[in-house]
């Protein structure tokens, strides 16, 4: 009997695996037969399936775009730095500080915004350019700002790892060497805002912690303390918006 229930348990999954292999033959083989002929007419418009796959790339890709070629990189990093030194573990939670660094971006870059929208996006709307061109006209603002806002080492830097031909002008400098001399900049700069940021509290937490060992309450946590006096100083001085206005001057747009 065992050995007639593993031959049926055996000749069960073959059938499965056949009826399963054969199924993906019947979809996949038309696919493939017709995936070059396939079209969509999106406003009037044929497309294509590589303009659609492209189409949908680009899409999955604009959370990477948003991260490399904007100013959201060095305000979400400098909210985590206040964060970490206030003390608080996750006050304000993560939703909170990305959206507000992702409204503050819209806000510095809305003059770039505002460049893409009339030289690309208009006349692509309107079928007066290509898609190409569209994505050409919509680089060159992006690319203004980000080279507004690099250093020049570490552009420098980036130009003689990829050992690219001599420019006239730093226009001129292809995008795949423009954005990372970018990241590497608003890394700097972030960390730099986050050092600065830390001093003032530190301060207060190294006066609780003497004041504690000078009274002899070793037992307590000197964060406990420390966090009622951070929280206040933060406020009388109006930290959020003093934040927010030196993080909206550090761009040039």
């Amino acid at each position: 009997m065992p050995k007639m229930r593993k031959n049926k348990n055996k000749i069960g999954k073959k059938t499965l695996l056949l009826v399963t292999l054969s199924l993906v033959m019947l979809f996949l083989l038309p696919l493939q037969a017709s995936a070059a002929s396939v079209g969509v007419n999106v406003n009037g418009k044929s497309m294509n399936t590589l303009e659609i796959i492209e189409m949908f790339t680009i899409l999955a890709l604009i959370p990477s775009i948003l991260i490399m070629t904007t100013c959201f990189t060095r305000i979400v990093i400098v909210l985590s730095f206040l964060r970490n030194a206030l003390g608080l573990q996750q006050t304000p939670p993560n939703q909170v500080l990305i959206s507000i660094a992702l409204f503050l971006s819209l806000f510095i870059m809305t003059p770039v915004v505002n460049e893409v929208n009339t030289q690309a996006y208009q006349p692509y709307k309107e079928q007066k350019i290509t898609q190409e061109q569209f994505l050409h006209k919509a680089a060159v603002p992006m690319k203004t700002f980000m080279l507004k806002n690099t250093k020049k080492e570490d552009l420098n830097l980036f130009v003689n790892l990829s050992k690219a031909k001599p420019v006239k002008s730093v226009n001129e400098l292809s995008i795949t060497v423009v954005i990372p001399a970018f990241m590497t900049s608003e890394l700097k700069r972030a960390f730099l805002i986050g050092f600065l940021i830390f001093i003032p509290f530190l301060i207060i937490d190294m006066i609780v912690s003497s004041t504690l060992m000078s009274m002899g309450m070793i037992m307590l946590p000197p964060s406990m303390i420390s966090l009622p006096f951070k929280l206040l100083l933060f406020v009388l001085v109006d930290g959020w918006g003093l934040l927010f206005k030196t993080l909206a001057a550090s761009f040039n747009v």
